[in-house]
């Protein structure tokens, strides 16, 4: 009777070249895509950075149906649980209401600094706030799930953010706009009522073209 032939042994125990290549490949795909998702963005204005290709929203909670367009976008105020009033403040503790943006148009943007699609973002509200703040256009950040205000005010000087960015710290405006993946925008008319909501970064080309559109003197 034969006795069975020895098993063979790989270069790593029983792993074979061809098994370790492999697994190496996918080590190598999954860093550099890893880098992709997470470079950083070029800091200043006018550095001539690009949103990520082809990026998708950041789920942070279940998809839920969102505030209809047409409808007046709510006030970035609530009431807390002792009945006590709240509302949005900037990074230096200023209230930012939507009553006083009126006939202007507010491109309101839900991020976070950690977000790597919001990152991508990130020059496109820049550069488009610098084209168009001048002709009508208000962006404000509303910031979210964030640390400290220190945290997002150090993001927004390194990129030169020059709009109002709102602390969201207990999430009631997040909730109040029924927000659940980041980036969010809601683009609101100069009459209060919401023009486009969008579920996901947006890119120059796309922004322009509505904002140009709604931004067009009367005729």
């Amino acid at each position: 009777m034969t006795e069975p032939p020895a098993p063979r042994r790989g270069l790593i125990g029983p792993f074979t070249g061809r098994q370790l290549g492999a697994v190496g490949l996918v080590v190598v795909v999954a860093a550099v895509l890893l880098a992709v998702v997470t470079r950083p963005i070029v800091p200043g204005p006018g550095a001539g950075s690009t949103p990520l290709p082809v990026a998708t929203p950041f789920l942070v909670g279940s998809a839920r149906e969102g505030l209809q367009v047409g409808a007046m976008a709510p006030e970035l105020a609530w009431t807390n649980d002792d009945g006590t009033p709240g509302e949005l403040k900037d990074l230096d503790g200023n209230p930012i209401r939507l009553a006083d943006l009126r006939g202007k148009v507010v491109w309101l943007n839900f991020w976070a600094t950690w977000c790597p699609p919001c990152q991508g973002e990130t020059p496109v509200l820049r550069d488009i706030y610098d084209q168009y703040k001048d002709k009508g256009l208000v962006v404000v950040g509303v910031a979210v799930q964030e640390t400290a205000p220190d945290v997002v005010k150090a993001y927004a000087e390194k990129y030169g953010l020059a709009f109002p960015i709102g602390f969201d710290a207990t999430a009631d405006v997040f909730d109040l706009y029924r927000v659940f993946a980041l980036p969010t925008q809601y683009f609101i008319g100069p009459d209060g009522r919401i023009l486009k909501v969008v579920n996901g970064p947006m890119d120059v080309p796309t922004v322009q073209t509505w904002l140009n559109g709604w931004l067009a003197p009367a005729t």
